[in-house]
């Protein structure tokens, strides 16, 4: 295994940004088609037009990221997964970014545990830092012109980490074996003595040694007594200068207002002088306050509206 894990006829992409100087880009460049031993087998992709290349799956089996001397690029999930994409199985992948060695809310530098993070759940396996360096006064200059950020807290690290040996969505059948079942299934034997310890016959009922309790026994004399309505009423039921009953009324207290409110309009009815004023106008009264109502039965519940009895 060469430098930067790469061996003779690998295809091999080096993915740089706008940070990277193009000297240290091109040099890099040369130097990896030597270990690769063939130019076509080196290819440069700049960062922002990786989601929109042509790449195929599995198309390298190397990936080198963020390596160009003097460059500080930033690895989003999107550019990570689309990294973990174009990997062949079993390839490996190389990147190098400055993180923050201690976390800062709303950064757009990670630390290198979320780093390492990303890149397993972007799916690779096997992610680990490789080396921590402090920023070169160059790549410090590269943060705060091309990121627009500035901390006394960020390291160079480089992190290495492999895609598994098969592909996102692959499948194969499973060699299963399975006991083979007997042409009869035989029962388990049965223990006669469970068998008989569960059993209750009627014999066992009319066991003269068997006590059997009586329900009745378990009541007390105060259990046996009708409980007064008034104690089943709710403590707040009927409360304050009118009564009311409250919602869902179980004690009775609904009923009696309904049957008190309906004696009440049997009160205010009016009474019938002659006696004959259920049955028709041809019966009643000049003044009579059922005028050009038709007839009822004796004893039947007729309301009389404020207008009726005005005009009467």
């Amino acid at each position: 295994m060469a430098e930067y894990g790469i061996s003779t006829g690998q295809r091999v992409v080096v993915i740089w940004d706008r940070s990277s100087p193009v000297e240290a880009l091109k040099s890099l460049v040369d130097k990896l088609q030597e270990l690769a031993g063939d130019e076509s087998h080196v290819f440069v992709e700049n960062i922002n037009q990786l989601l929109q290349s042509a790449h195929k799956e599995s198309s390298f089996d190397v990936v080198l990221s963020g390596l160009v001397p003097g460059s500080t690029t930033l690895h989003s999930t999107e550019i990570l997964a689309e990294i973990a994409r174009i990997l062949r199985p079993g390839g490996q992948v190389l990147l190098k970014e400055p993180v923050e060695t201690t976390s800062v809310n709303e950064s757009k530098v990670k630390t290198a545990a979320k780093l390492c993070s990303t890149l397993t759940l972007s799916g690779l396996v096997e992610v680990k830092e490789l080396q921590k360096d402090s920023l070169t006064p160059e790549e410090v200059q590269s943060v705060q012109e091309h990121l627009g950020y500035q901390s006394d807290s960020l390291v160079s690290i480089q992190i290495t980490g492999k895609k598994p040996n098969f592909e996102v969505g692959s499948s194969t059948q499973l060699k299963l074996s399975f006991p083979k079942k007997s042409a009869v299934s035989e029962k388990p034997a049965v223990d006669p003595n469970a068998v008989k310890l569960w059993t209750l016959s009627a014999n066992d009922m009319n066991d003269d040694g068997m006590d059997l309790i009586d329900s009745d026994e378990l009541l007390d004399p105060e259990d046996l007594k009708k409980p007064d309505p008034a104690s089943l009423r709710a403590t707040s039921c009927g409360e304050g200068t009118k009564r009311k009953a409250c919602k869902n009324c179980t004690c009775g207290l609904a009923e009696e207002l309904e049957q008190e409110k309906s004696k009440e309009q049997k009160r205010s009815q009016p009474k019938s002088a002659c006696g004959n004023c259920y049955l028709g106008d041809a019966f009643r009264c000049a003044s009579c306050p059922y005028l050009g109502m038709p007839a009822f039965k004796p004893g039947e519940k007729i309301l009389l509206s404020e207008k009726n009895l005005h005009d009467a």
